[in-house]
């Protein structure tokens, strides 16, 4: 079992629930408009958000963001020791920065002291595009092997002063790469993993690079906490990253079952189900909802569901509890969406 560090009030690793993280893309400096989407990525699902911190008027919006923040905030820093002494001065949860890129022992000493004071956790995070120039002339270029030597460059100066509270990344935007070098690091240490495919790409494409690569290391039991890595909103991240964890039975919350259609089907299935995705989204009851076309697969899945609508002609046949229990027509998204709120009251 890995080590557990907390960031505030949320426990990352030693066996709790696997979190999910997103990264602000506003001016932190700008604090109504960070602190904005703060609350948005929040209420998207993420239990942990970071922030850029590059100078010390972000380090001195801090404090107003962690006052009033809903989730627990990271710092994301770069090389600068004092900006990460100052964001934990004003009270930030979580420190992103490499202790071999701030310079000097006395620097990490600082760093690492300050740390301590606060009971602040450091994430280590290597990535693929940024590996020391030794490391990548020895290696031939970035490899797994490449990525662990690093991270345990930068642990042990942190190990040096007496300090564990790590969490580690090593990401790649090759989805082999980074699932081998999360797969070396597992077996090597025992710090919290923070999972991501970078600079994976815009939603679709890079949802997809992320499921696989986050979603085979997390079935294969590697993994503490997760960030979906998207072009764009970042409030797209959090809904990706449920939707992994929710596939992977690792979070609660309604399961939409809906076939792929075929020449068969009579009814608009992707329309119910777009309906029922969107009205019951935020839903976390384990409840399994299925959408079919017709009568070959329909009633089968029905059984195994909780709800179900199974596709006739115009029309529909409702299940519940694996049982048929009436027929809808009419408007056949609103009526299921009527089906599944009187199920959820009921429950």
């Amino acid at each position: 079992m890995k080590r557990q560090v907390f960031a505030g009030s949320v426990p990352i690793g030693g066996g709790s629930p696997v979190t999910i993280q997103s990264m602000t893309n506003t001016d932190t400096r700008d604090v109504p408009a960070t602190l904005e989407q703060i609350k948005l990525l929040a209420m998207a699902g993420c239990d942990l958000v970071r922030i850029s911190v590059y100078d010390r008027a972000c380090a001195g919006a801090v404090r107003a963001l962690v006052d009033q923040s809903p989730v627990p905030l990271i710092a994301d820093i770069h090389f600068d020791h004092t900006l990460a002494i100052a964001a934990m001065e004003n009270g930030i949860h979580k420190l992103r920065i490499n202790p071999g890129n701030i310079g000097s022992a006395e620097k990490v000493r600082r760093v690492v002291d300050c740390a301590k004071a606060h009971h602040v956790p450091i994430r280590i995070g290597v990535n693929a595009g940024s590996l020391e120039k030794d490391i990548v002339e020895k290696e031939g270029g970035a490899t797994a092997k490449g990525m662990v030597e690093s991270a345990l460059r930068h642990i042990r100066l942190l190990e040096a002063e007496g300090f564990y509270d790590i969490v580690l990344s090593l990401k790649a935007s090759d989805v082999p790469l980074t699932v081998k070098a999360y797969q070396l690091m597992h077996q090597v240490c025992d710090y919290p993993l923070h999972l991501g495919v970078t600079e994976a790409g815009l939603p679709g494409q890079g949802t997809v690079k992320s499921a696989i690569g986050i979603g085979s290391l997390l079935l294969d039991k590697i993994g503490d906490t997760i960030r979906v890595s998207l072009t764009g909103d970042p409030v797209h991240e959090p809904g990706a990253a449920l939707s992994i964890l929710r596939a992977l039975g690792l979070r609660s919350g309604i399961r939409f079952v809906s076939c792929p259609t075929c020449g068969r089907t009579q009814i608009n299935v992707a329309a119910i189900a777009h309906r029922l995705e969107e009205e019951f989204a935020g839903v976390d009851k384990p409840v399994t909802v299925a959408v079919m076309g017709c009568v070959v697969n329909g009633p089968g899945e029905a059984r195994d569901a909780d709800i179900a609508l199974c596709g006739g002609k115009d029309c529909g046949a409702l299940y519940i509890g694996g049982k048929h229990v009436g027929k809808l027509t009419g408007d056949l998204a609103e009526g299921m969406v009527r089906a599944v709120r009187e199920y959820l009251n009921d429950i």
